[in-house]
Order: structure tokens, then sequence, then C-alpha cells
């Protein structure tokens, strides 16, 4: 392959048209000739360029509403020519093909179409088909041609080409050319997911995944790994689209759990209330709800104040300077909340290595979307865990039925127990987790963690007796053995609630009204692995 390689032809094609005029005047005065299309050749035309349209160079207009400009070998040989090969040579010069050493698109905004909501049709129409084309045929060929896909990398191209004497190396030929099909391969990805769901093909035969890098991160979870974070392109409020207002990057397990906390913190509407939510490693240490947002997180603090010292907050409302300044108490990773006022950014500025993430709003904890998992030879895919249930699916088992005020609480630790890593206990009274058991192989085991943990904080904070005591119990799937259950009512728990379907059912219930407990069934389990 040659290493330094002039460019004297250009074809710009853009959608996007960012920087075009600059980088058209730029390739201009080193004399490059400027080949260019429909809406582009328009835009460098009126800014005084000298183009010409790639219908003269194919000796065929645009037809089918643009659908055909520059599929034809006028283009595609100028782009795919060896330049060092004599055939080819002699091929170009028998059609009349001149050489193209530079291919600038980008493609329709397919991705973007789709956000909008647009229709059916509409989506088809902006499926780009001659863009990836060339694309392609110019990433294939790029020991002699370069492809720029994305504005970020005019600059870059330019530069190059002052450093070289107008011409470029080998080795940004392929770092350009990575980019290129990886850009088509993304765009693929759009348009197949999004057909997929189009049609209903919750599983189609072929799936594609693909992101856009976002930062490249020190290490993994352990230093000796190495890591990255791309984004999907999704506008879901969350750790990925959020503003970072001050303090160091983002590690890799700080964006997986300011992710958890977030998604766990939206569960609650602003409209019921403050909601705050604490996570260490990827598990709620403490959630609660409070008449303000500095009540909320002193609640949820108090659930687990071991734990919370480096977790990550996250707030269902604005943070304001009380909770600032409640928070500042005790060293925290990341602070995450839809705003912030000016007075609450203003005592954050004295922690500088305390990163505050505004959202614009809450995630949706409703909404479709998928998660996906790496296994050894392939992937895992499912539907995002948005299933909620109210009051009204709740099935009272026991002779005894929960009051209102239980129910309420009922429904508060369920909705913490589906973002704990199984197996989940959460007890919780008065909106408040008073004690979280995640993670075990055992049922039995997450509640006797989750009561001690009731246990250790009644007894910091000089309180008689557990915090458990009175607590509703959630289990994010059933009791397969009356003994967790058990474990709740000796820890003074008064009511549970759990999905069901035990073969032992009978069992755990007669169990619940031996022990005076009141026991829902919802029919629905959370499993978090």
């Amino acid at each position: 392959m040659t290493d330094l390689h002039p460019i004297r032809r250009a074809l710009l094609s853009v959608s996007d048209k960012t920087g075009l005029i600059d980088l058209g005047r730029a390739l201009s005065e080193r004399g490059v000739e400027l080949l260019s299309t429909g809406g582009s050749a328009k835009a460098l035309r009126d800014a005084g360029l000298d183009v010409r349209d790639v219908a003269d160079v194919t000796g065929f207009p645009e037809m089918m509403d643009g659908r055909v400009k520059t599929l034809h070998p006028a283009v595609h040989g100028g782009l795919l020519a060896l330049r060092d090969n004599a055939e080819h040579q002699a091929a170009m010069e028998a059609h009349g093909i001149g050489a193209i050493d530079l291919l600038v698109v980008n493609l329709y905004p397919f991705e973007a179409t789709v956000a909008a909501g647009a229709g059916y049709n509409d989506c088809i129409e902006n499926i780009d088909i001659g863009g990836p084309a060339m694309i392609r045929a110019a990433a294939k060929n790029h020991a002699f041609v370069n492809v720029v896909v994305d504005v970020e990398d005019y600059e870059p191209l330019l530069g190059e080409l002052r450093d070289n004497d107008g011409a470029t190396t080998l080795a940004f030929r392929q770092t350009l050319a990575q980019t290129a099909y990886a850009r088509t391969a993304a765009y693929d990805a759009a348009v197949s997911t999004w057909m997929a769901s189009a049609i209903d093909a919750p599983a189609p035969r072929r799936r594609a995944v693909a992101g856009t890098l976002a930062q490249t991160l020190r290490y993994g979870e352990n230093p000796h790994q190495s890591a990255a974070f791309y984004t999907d392109g999704s506008d879901r409020p969350g750790v990925a689209t959020a503003l970072q207002l001050q303090g160091k990057a983002l590690s890799y397990n700080n964006i997986n759990d300011t992710d958890a906390a977030f998604e766990l913190v939206s569960e609650f509407d602003p409209k019921d209330g403050p909601a705050v939510a604490i996570i260490k490693h990827a598990n709620p240490c403490g959630v609660a709800r409070g008449a303000t947002m500095a009540e909320a997180y002193t609640r949820a603090f108090a659930c687990d104040q071991t734990s919370a010292f480096g977790g990550i907050i996250a707030l269902n409302g604005e943070l304001d300077a009380e909770t600032a300044e409640a928070i500042t108490g005790i060293f925290t990773e990341v602070v995450i909340a839809p705003s912030a006022t000016e007075d609450a950014k203003a005592l954050f500025s004295a922690k500088k290595n305390l990163r505050l993430l505004t959202t614009g709003g809450l995630a949706d904890p409703t909404a479709r979307a998928q998660t996906i998992r790496q296994v050894a030879g392939g992937y895992l895919m499912q539907d995002k865990d948005n299933g909620r249930i109210g009051l009204d699916d709740l099935q009272v088992v026991t002779k005894l039925a929960p009051t209102d005020e239980q129910l309420q609480d009922l429904l508060f630790a369920w909705t913490v127990a589906k973002h704990v890593k199984s197996n989940a206990i959460v007890y919780a009274r008065d909106g408040q987790t008073v004690g979280v058991g995640a993670g075990q192989m055992s049922r039995l085991d997450s509640a006797l963690i989750a009561a001690t943990k009731a246990q250790r904080m009644a007894d910091a904070l000089g309180l008689d007796g557990s915090l458990a005591k009175g607590a509703a119990v959630a289990s994010d799937a059933f009791f397969p053995f009356a003994d967790g259950l058990l474990e709740a009512a000796a820890a003074g728990a008064s009511c549970v609630i759990q999905p069901g379907g035990s073969m032992r059912d009978d069992e755990v219930i007669a169990a619940a009204d031996e022990a005076g407990l009141a026991m829902v069934f919802t029919g629905m389990r959370h499993f978090r692995h």
C-alpha cells in the first residue's frame, strides 16, 4: 500500500451541512476539484465556490426523487479503482472515469426521523442507499481514498493535509475507514432495529447492536480491564444524556451505579413528593420519600449510613441548597438529579471530586427498551423490566388484611425490590427503606441480612428495638419455604408482599397466619441478576 497519497478530487454530499462551507473552501484553496450533489452543491455554490455536479460526471440527472444519483460507474469506479493497478487505470481511461481521492458523506437522518415519531413511509424514505454504498466503496479502497462520515473529522483532515503538503498518510486513511464502516454498521443496525419493531418481530433472526463512543474510561470494573462508554442515540433522560456540571470524569463503576440509581428514583413520580435513592455497587442501600428533598435524603441515609459512604445519590426532583448541604456531610461519588439550583451548585463547587449530573427530567419507567448482556459466544437480549403493579393487582392471601398504610409501604418496598439484585428482600416503613438484603444465593440469607441491617441502624441511632419492627417486607420472588418469611416476622415485620406461585404457597400462607402477618401476592416477580 502507498503511504502518502495526495487529494486532488473530492466528492462532498452531506445531509448535515455543519462545517461544509469551511471544509469546501479549505479544499478549494488547496486546488482540490469539488464534486457535489443537490443541496450540498447549492450550498457550496452559494458560498462562491466552484463546484461540479455529479450529474455532469455521470451523464445522468438525479431521478426518482433523488433515489438515483450516485449509483453509477463514474462515481464508484472513481472510488474503487486501485491507483497502482495498470488494468484499473486502463479501464478508467477507456471509460472516462476520474479518480476520487476524498469522499465526504453523512447519511440521511434516519435515526432522527424515527426519534421524531415519523410514520412508516417517512422512515423508509429516510433510509440512505447511495451514501452507504459510496462510503463502503471508499473505505474498502482506503489505500488511496479518504472517507469522512463525521463532521468531527473535518478539522483532523485539514490538519493532515497541512502536515503532509496536501496528502494523507495510510494510518490516517485506515482510521477514517474504520470509522466509516462503524457508521454504516450503526446505520444499518438502526434501520433493522426500527423495522423489527415496526413489523412486530421481537426476536428477529438477526439482531444488530451499535453505539457511539461517548467516553474512553481509565479502566473497567478493575484497573487491569480496559473500558469505554458508548451511547445508543436514545434521548431518554439518564446517565448517558446527562450534563455533568462538575467533578472528574465518571468511571465505569460510576456510570453503572449512577444508571441504577436514576432508574430506581425515576419510579417515584415527583407529583407524589420528593424521593431519594442511595446506591452502592448497583444496589440500593437507602431509599425514602419525604416532605422535602432534604428530608427524603436524610431518611434514605438513615437506612444504612455505613454503606452510603462513597455511594451514588439520585433525586426525583431539583437539588436544592438544603439537600446539597446535607449531602456534603459525607463523601459521595455522584449526585444525579433532573436539575439543581444555583445555590446547590455553589455548595457543591467546594467538593471538587464530587460529580454533579443533571438530566433535564426523569426516565420513563414504562418505556419500552432492550437490555443486553454478553455471554460466551453470544448475547442475551430481553425487554427492560418495566412491569408495575397497583393496589388493584394485589391479592390478599392471609386471614389478616393489610391496612391502607401498610398497603402503601408494601407497594413502596415492592418498587425498591425491583431494583435490588436477586435474591432480594426489602424492609420498608413509612415510605423509607429500613433494611435491604441483596444478591444472596438463599432468600433466607437475604432476609437475615436485611434484618441485621435494620437492627444495626437502630443501634447506631440509639433506638430501642429494630427499625424493622412494624415494617412491610418485599420479596422479589416467591418464598420457596416459610423460613425466610419467619425470619422477617422474627425481625418484627407486620406485612409481606411477594409474587406467590411456589409449590409450598399453602405452607407459607399458613406460617404467615400463625405469625400474625398480613400478606399479599402480586403474580409478578422481579428477578434482577
